[in-house]
Parts: C-alpha cells; structure tokens; sequence
C-alpha cells in the first residue's frame, strides 16, 4: 500500500483561512456564541482541526467552545469530527470506491487509525461493510410473536437486525437487501444456542416482556447515543423526542432524534416505539404506526 497524507483540499479552505488570519464574518469576538458555534462546526466539516486550533478560529476559550459545542450539537467537537469521517468512510465505501482510497480520503491517516476508531461504529471492517457484508457471518431465524413475525438476525457480537411484519419472504428479503454478501444461514428457531435465546428475548418484547441481550449496532456516534438513551426508557413509559434531545446534550437536536429513530434496524431491542411527539401523539415508526401502538398498549399492560 502506498503511503499517503490525509486528504486536504487544494488552496486554503476555510479551516486553513481562519487559522491563518484571512477575515471571516464569524472569527471576530463580537459576533454572537450561536454564530460561532455554527462557524465551528463548519470548519470541522471543511477539515481536521485540534481543538486549540478551532478556538482560536472562532475566538473562543477552548473549554468554553467545547461545552458549548457539546450543548448545541449533541456531541464535542472531537467526537463530531469523528462521526463526519465516519459518515464520509461509510458512503465512499457504499459507492464501491477502492478501501485504501476511502480510507484517505476521508481523513484517516493509515488503517490502522479507521480499525482503532472506526470499525466499532461500522459493525465490521470497512472491507466487508464496502462488500455489503462479505465475509460476515450472520445467523437468522423467523418467528411468530404475539404481535405478528418477527426476523432476528445475529452477528458473533449481539443482535444486529430484528424486522417485523406478516410476511416471512419479505422480512428475507430485507435482510438481504442490508447484508447482500454476508453469509446468511437461516436457523430454525430454538437450535442454535446463541441465537435461541435472542429470538426468545424479541419474542417477549413484543409480547409486553424485557429482557436485555447483547446488541450490535452499526450507525453514527450520535445515533448510537439515541439508540443508547432508547434502551434506558422503561418498558410502558415515553418520551418526547425533545425529551431524548435534551437528554444526550442537545436540546435542539429533535429533528435528529427522529431521523436516529427511523434508521434503528433493531425493532423492540432498540425501542424506538417508546418515543413520541410533544403532544403525546404516536409520530412515526418504521414498521408502522399500528404496531407502534400496540407495543406501547401491551408494556402498559404488562
């Protein structure tokens, strides 16, 4: 493999002005913090800067930018500009791009930083995830719960997918759709021991039960807040998604909150059903309103 730098934009891009003096609108100290916080965040999404560098770009106190940033966004600055490359590593490799290329371009300085930081939140290796999941191995099985079938699909780490719906090809299919070059073996249920007792655990869930298995869970550091906030809500209780917001730091972050809700592939697990509007309505659910209704009349039940 070739070495190569980190990717940096030909010419100064607007990290490099700022350090470098250049006027901005937003770097004096007499603009507003919220202007400064957007600025910040900006600058992380045009390059890789130290946290003393982004300070002094928006003429801010290093701890006073970092507890600010953390209020505003959900996450510090370190662990936005993490999640950025993140998602950069994660469409390039989608898009079939080489690896090594991927790797780079998304300002990884060698592999070894995207394996120490980065395969974690991928769930596997960015080869496989590149593949469409060639070389894992996931195990799966179909059962019926008392809300209807549900698909558990498990990795050697946790679950990492539960579908649900009233056709058993179809939840197949999506499963495909996910993992398209994964090894997939279909388990009848209660004959693997691993993944017996996970489907059992799903099977409860939807029958108005809790019980806490391992999950594996690919997505963003801040989905991967919203989904961990999800798992503390106790069975038969809400919360708004302002509420959830606020409750991992970033009160302004409701919107997000919802969008994290919409990509759980981890149906009851992760119980994105227990989150609702501010109005006490359902909002959305990716399996359906009906069934998000009945979850949440069957824990109050329980």
């Amino acid at each position: 493999m070739n070495a190569k730098s980190p990717l940096r934009k030909s010419g100064p891009g607007p990290a490099a002005q700022a350090i470098a003096g250049v006027s901005s609108p937003v770097t004096s100290t007499s603009a507003p913090s919220s202007d400064k916080l957007e600025r910040a965040r900006q600058l992380l999404d045009g390059g890789e800067l130290s946290l003393t560098e982004l300070s002094a770009a928006v003429g801010l106190s290093a701890s006073h930018l970092q507890r600010r940033f953390s209020a505003r966004f959900g996450l510090s600055p370190a662990e936005y500009l993490a999640q950025r490359k993140l998602g950069s590593l994660r469409s390039a490799l989608r898009e079939g791009n080489d690896v090594s290329a991927a790797l780079y371009d998304a300002g990884y300085g060698s592999p070894s930083r995207v394996y120490e930081a980065g395969a974690a939140k991928l769930g596997m290796t960015p080869a496989r995830y590149r593949a469409g999941g060639a070389g894992e191995q996931i195990r799966w099985s179909v059962t019926r719960t008392a809300l209807g079938l549900a698909l558990v699909a498990t990795t050697a780490r946790g679950i990492c997918m539960v579908e649900l719906g009233d056709d058993a090809a179809a939840l197949e299919a999506r499963l495909r759709e996910e993992f398209p070059r994964a090894s997939l073996e279909r388990v009848d249920a209660g004959r693997d021991e691993f993944l017996a007792p996970r489907v059992q655990a799903v099977a409860d869930a939807l029958g108005g039960g809790e019980r806490e298995v391992p999950v594996d869970l690919i997505g963003t550091a801040f989905q991967k807040k919203v989904w961990d906030a999800l798992m503390k809500i106790p069975p038969g209780q809400t919360r708004s998604y302002e509420e959830v917001a606020r409750q991992i730091g970033s009160p302004r972050g409701a919107r997000a909150v919802a969008q994290a809700c919409a990509h759980n592939r981890v149906a009851v697990v992760v119980p994105c059903h227990r989150v609702v509007r501010g109005d006490g309505s359902l909002g959305g659910y990716r399996w359906g309103l009906p069934l998000k209704d009945r979850l949440l009349q069957r824990e109050r039940a329980a």
